[in-house]
């Protein structure tokens, strides 16, 4: 079994830099993955992916975008090659599909209507208050909101952040959780909603809730995320990378010092 897995891994690198063209998956989600309005790749994820799939002699990458709930799905089904959407790294993720070292880390935060007439400035508000909460689907901050303690009645599941954005100024929610960066971007665009400030820092059983994001891969593309690992190795944190990322809200401030998949998966 475990010949066959490492077989169909290097086919997969051996296929893409034979045919010159990888697709990535993405959810549309600024600023981590998406497409600009010509159809090609943006975002901290997707730049990243073709400068290393350039570097390992892959130079078209095609994007599929998909929603965020449909990306691992998509994956296994062989719609895409390479998850380039910001993901998360979770054990739960980590018992589906293969993780690449992340390249960033960074905190929650809600998105809420102008001048936060809710007052919810973190999930211990959503406990203690009548207020819902949406959250996208298949992102983590339905299994924060739910480790937290939040009754289920209150979490609003949305299919992506447009309509979360809408459900809020609709007053089917009264507040949007998603990383602080995503939930910044989202009100940049919009005058009528804002990011709750200040937020209290999500804890969860005593552990200080700090997302990593990596890459995915189907699980029998080990060689394929291990190459992919060693050009990230010798990329992120430099001043390429952050030069790179910049224009997309990242940059030292969130760097994944040194944390791996390995670390996250356990």
């Amino acid at each position: 079994m475990a010949l066959f897995s490492v077989s169909v891994a290097a086919n997969t690198l051996d296929k893409i830099k034979d045919e010159g063209t990888v697709t990535i998956g993405v959810a549309n989600e600024v600023p981590y993955g998406y497409t600009t309005p010509n159809g090609e790749p943006a975002g901290e994820a997707p730049s990243i992916a073709v400068q290393v799939l350039n570097d390992l002699g892959v130079d078209n990458v095609k994007v599929v975008v998909t929603e965020f709930g449909s990306l691992i799905p998509g994956l296994r089904a062989g719609r895409f090659d390479v998850i380039a959407a910001g993901m998360y790294i979770t054990p739960k993720r980590c018992e589906q599909i293969l993780f690449s070292n992340p390249t960033y880390s960074i905190g929650e935060g809600f998105l809420v209507k102008n001048g936060n007439p809710k007052a919810l400035n973190g999930y211990d508000n959503i406990d203690s208050k009548s207020v819902k909460l949406g959250v996208m689907s298949g992102s983590v901050e339905y299994g924060y909101a739910r480790d937290f303690g939040i009754d289920l009645s209150k979490i609003v599941i949305l299919p992506d952040y447009p309509s979360g954005v809408a459900a809020l100024k609709s007053n089917r929610i009264d507040a949007l959780a998603g990383t602080s960066l995503t939930m910044a971007s989202l009100a940049q665009k919009d005058d009528n909603v804002e990011l709750a400030q200040p937020f209290t820092p999500l804890m969860i059983k005593g552990k200080s809730i700090k997302g990593y994001g990596g890459f995915g891969f189907r699980p029998s593309d080990t060689v394929l995320r291990d190459a992919f690992n060693a050009e990230l190795k010798g990329f992120i944190d430099t001043k390429e990378h952050i030069a790179m990322v910049e224009p997309y809200g990242f940059g030292k401030h969130t760097s994944p010092e040194g944390m791996t998949a390995e670390t996250l998966c356990q």
